[in-house]
């Protein structure tokens, strides 16, 4: 059997990593500005994670949802401490877009609508109801074109209004922070509106931290940011430093019902000890503000460079988008294969950073050198 030919890949496998560095097959050592599309939070190999999962896996792996796993209320009390979300309710599944996916659902049980406002250039998931609210026909298949969705520009809030006071909509999808779209930001200001026009019209808020939330906007969450409080809020990538995991923090608003949500394998036994110790680590290493202070350097910095084509760094703490006015294919290809640093992209001329929310500022420098030297 061969594999499924949809990733187009660089001809590198990774082997083995610690904090921000990982080493190929080859034993050559590269600079994690990526963390693997966000997902490494506390650092590639951290010995308290590796710890907690070895033991873990020693005693039990997995067990179902029809029997109490102590775990879950465990991870849902340091999730709601940290996050200043301990009066909502948690529930666990698998996947970023499996979250999003739920999170709709429960909207529209919620309020009985169908119709579901998204934004321009936004990326939620290739599932279902989750690809229908992100911005890309390319990937919406004839079978997920069913479900009624209007996509409106970001930062518009009369072209909010104008879709909810129709009446039909159900709930309002946004990200904290636009990754795939370009490191795009809403306004603090934008935020604030359009909790209020959802209040208003009774409209279901959803803010998708699958990437930006976790710490690494510099805050726990990058909605923070704004003050406003939204109704449903889904987590992914960081959560568990690379075990698969999502959850969904709830309002106090939504009534459970038994069979309403479920999930086979969300909130299993590894996955509640990973995100526990993520959780564990971040707090005793003080990474949310790390995300924060060096992020700040960071952006500063590229900022100030006299850099050839560049147009616009954008992003709040380790969440950063570095825009040229040209394409960036061949800048990304030197950055990996002549100074090994992994950086993302977002569209054809935006490179992503994204890196474990340890990066210290020397790791910071490290970047800068190697950069200015594929830019200068």
């Amino acid at each position: 059997m061969k594999l499924f030919d949809v990733y187009p890949l660089f001809d590198i496998e990774i082997a083995k990593g610690q904090g921000c560095r990982v080493w190929d097959t080859q034993g050559v050592e590269y600079l994690d500005l990526y963390g693997g599309h966000a997902v490494i939070s506390v650092g590639h190999s951290h010995p308290d994670y590796v710890s907690a999962l070895t033991g873990q896996i020693q005693k039990l792996g997995f067990y179902s949802n029809s029997v109490i796993n102590s775990l879950q209320q465990k991870l849902a009390d340091k999730l709601g401490a940290a996050s200043g979300y301990d009066d909502y309710s948690l529930f666990l599944v698998n996947t970023g877009a499996e979250a999003n996916e739920n999170a709709l659902k429960l909207a529209s049980f919620h309020n009985g609508k169908r119709r579901i406002v998204s934004f321009r250039h936004s990326f939620h998931g290739r599932t279902s109801a989750a690809v229908r609210v992100t911005d890309n026909p390319k990937i919406i298949a004839p079978v997920n074109e069913a479900m009624p969705v209007t996509y409106v520009l970001l930062n518009d809030a009369d072209a909010v209004e104008a879709e909810l006071r129709k009446g039909d909509v159900s709930s309002v999808i946004i990200e904290g922070i636009q990754g795939v779209g370009g490191i795009q930001m809403p306004d603090d200001r934008f935020l604030q509106d359009l909790r209020a026009l959802c209040t208003k019209y009774e409209v279901v808020l959803i803010i998708d931290e699958i990437q930006s939330g976790y710490g690494r906007s510099g805050k726990f969450f990058a909605h923070q940011y704004s003050g406003i409080r939204p109704d449903i809020i889904t987590v992914a990538k960081g959560i568990a430093n690379g075990f698969p995991m999502s959850g969904m923090l709830i309002s106090p608003m939504f009534t459970p019902v038994y069979g309403m949500l479920g999930t086979t394998f969300g909130g299993n036994h590894l996955a509640c000890t990973a995100a526990i110790t993520v959780l564990d680590i971040m707090e005793r290493e003080n990474l949310v503000e790390n995300s924060r202070v060096v992020g700040d350097y960071l952006i500063n910095a590229l900022r100030s460079m006299n850099c050839s084509g560049l147009k616009e760094v954008r992003g709040r703490g380790l969440m950063i988008g570095i825009d040229f006015d040209e394409p960036i294919k061949d800048t990304r290809m030197r950055l990996l294969f002549e100074q090994k640093v992994f950086t993302g992209v977002a569209g054809a001329h935006t490179i992503r950073l994204l890196p474990p929310l340890c990066l210290t500022q020397l790791e910071a420098d490290d970047f800068l050198a190697r950069f200015k030297k594929v830019k200068s």
